[in-house]
């Protein structure tokens, strides 16, 4: 059965685009999956815990040596490992924050990189593969080719790379210049910001074909 993990960072509540985004995709998901199941986490809201000493350290201790802060921390990850390998498809929102990723979406990586779990440790192969990883960001500002911040975005060139040992290969669609509507310095900016948000939607929109319009 399809079965979708959607998953949102922003700190912005209501105001959020990126939450806007997320929910949008996931309607698009349910209409095209009918009886299709959801399993939702909100890291903006309950963020999860860092990797402290003890999180790190059971990762190269055997389980049956753990502390209790130890095996804490790893069935922690074992659970958000298993909500990522129940998924058909996982769909994370992704703002770009000071010119990153959101710090909470960061520990959501590292508890991913867990070997024997995620990983196999003996070839390096990624066990997470194989599902649609659908990532939608938003970014108050323009970083795109020709821009004068061109660059400045580190949140999208890095996850690949961080989420690689994994197996899982993010698909991107992105919302610029978001700040346009409440920053009066880039007023100017609100119709690029309004193109931008409307291809985004419409992107989403072209993601699933719904069993009814298929067949």
């Amino acid at each position: 059965m399809a079965h979708l993990l959607h998953i949102d960072s922003s700190i912005r509540g209501e105001h959020s685009i990126s939450r806007r985004l997320t929910a949008r995709a996931a309607a698009v998901w349910q209409a095209a999956h009918p009886g299709g199941t959801v399993t939702y986490r909100d890291l903006g809201k309950q963020p999860l815990p860092h990797l402290d000493e003890a999180g790190g350290l059971a990762r190269m201790t055997p389980f049956e040596q753990h502390t209790p802060a130890q095996r804490a921390s790893w069935e922690l990850t074992e659970q958000l490992v298993s909500e990522v390998r129940q998924a058909t498809t996982v769909l994370l929102g992704l703002p770009l924050y000071n010119y990153g990723a959101p710090s909470s979406v960061k520990t959501w990586v590292d508890h991913l990189i867990a070997p024997g779990i995620a990983y196999d440790p003996a070839s390096m192969a990624g066990l997470l593969g194989g599902r649609e990883f659908i990532v939608l960001t938003s970014r108050g500002g323009g970083y795109g080719p020709g821009t004068p911040r061109e660059g400045w975005d580190h949140a999208e060139p890095w996850l690949p790379h961080g989420i690689s040992q994994t197996g899982l290969e993010p698909r991107f669609i992105a919302a610029e210049l978001t700040l346009a509507p409440v920053v009066p310095a880039m007023a100017e900016l609100v119709p690029l910001h309004e193109q931008s948000l409307a291809a985004a939607e419409r992107a989403i929109d072209e993601l699933w074909v719904p069993v009814s319009a298929a067949a």
